[in-house]
């Protein structure tokens, strides 16, 4: 048998993936990733520790931080420039909306450069691309956690207990922010493999949203500046149905004792609602566009 008799006998030969189950079921990516779960911790934990590496005070920074932001909020914002006067327990207010948005923040900051931080990984190994947001999102859940503790010990100091109906805003709220923080994590992260301008705009962008989103001030002055300013209704309908500020807001209905019916919209749980609804369908489709994607970033890399 010819040489060339062998190349066309090879090339008749039905192509067969190697290096692991490469399915476009989206079901059969979930299981890929469950099956790597203990990859996932891994990362997760490196990414936490690589954090506070050669730190003396090590993961006391996660507790230290918080406590500094709530108190130069606090202080500069509330008493300095006067803010606190027209919130009521200005502290606990601020620092419930930081908390919650840090969660968005460090999930959506980190998640956008975590396939290009570990390219060694991708170009050597195959393995489920979403792995890398997804640990992103869990050191983001960790940090989250330690700022509710911070947060849960000033509300107990401070003795400004949160109505008991409005605890049912809480999971809801985390849940919003975490559906939303991996669809854009898994389209930006692969985006930054061809662009990487994407993970400096991504931080520009994440800092114009914490203004844009009622931590600092609350709703109800967003509500009115609109109204004075004699912008269309629509507008502020716009600026409430940002999923961020439904989160923000769903956050300090839960944790914030100074709220009355006018600090929020009307049908905030049904908002809430739809825009989980959104978000799930957003997940679905980034999901679907990262796998389009992610098939040439090692060549990227």
């Amino acid at each position: 048998m010819t040489v060339e008799d062998r190349y066309a006998r090879l090339a008749a030969l039905p192509m067969r993936p190697v290096g692991g189950r490469r399915t476009l079921s989206p079901f059969g990516r979930v299981r890929e990733v469950v099956e790597h779960r203990e990859l996932l911790w891994l990362l997760t934990r490196r990414d936490l520790q690589v954090r506070y590496r050669g730190s003396a005070l090590g993961f006391l920074w996660t507790l230290i931080r918080p406590l500094v932001m709530l108190l130069t909020y606090y202080l500069i914002l509330g008493e300095v420039l006067g803010a606190a006067k027209g919130v009521t327990n200005f502290g606990i207010y601020v620092f419930a909306g930081l908390t919650i948005y840090m969660l968005f923040s460090e999930s959506v900051g980190a998640a956008s450069g975590s396939i290009v931080s570990n390219g060694g990984l991708v170009k050597k190994i195959y393995l489920p691309r979403e792995i890398f947001p997804l640990a992103s999102v869990g050191g983001a859940l960790f940090l989250f956690g330690m700022q509710m503790v911070v947060l849960v010990g000033a509300i107990l100091l401070f003795r400004v207990w949160p109505d008991p109906f409005g605890l049912v805003y809480l999971l809801p709220s985390i849940a919003l922010v975490l559906v939303y923080s991996l669809a854009l994590g898994l389209i930006l992260s692969a985006l930054n493999v061809y662009l990487r301008d994407i993970q400096y705009l991504t931080e520009i962008l994440l800092t114009l949203m914490m203004w844009g989103s009622p931590i600092v001030y609350s709703w109800q002055m967003a509500a009115d500046v609109m109204q004075r300013f004699h912008l269309p209704a629509w507008a502020l309908e716009v600026y409430t149905n940002n999923p961020l500020t439904l989160a923000v807001l769903g956050f300090h209905r839960a944790l914030w004792s100074g709220g009355t019916a006018a600090d929020f919209p009307h049908d905030l749980a049904l908002r809430m609602g739809i825009a989980g609804v959104v978000g799930l369908a957003l997940l679905v489709g980034a999901h679907a566009l990262f796998q389009r994607m992610q098939g040439n970033l090692a060549q990227e890399l």
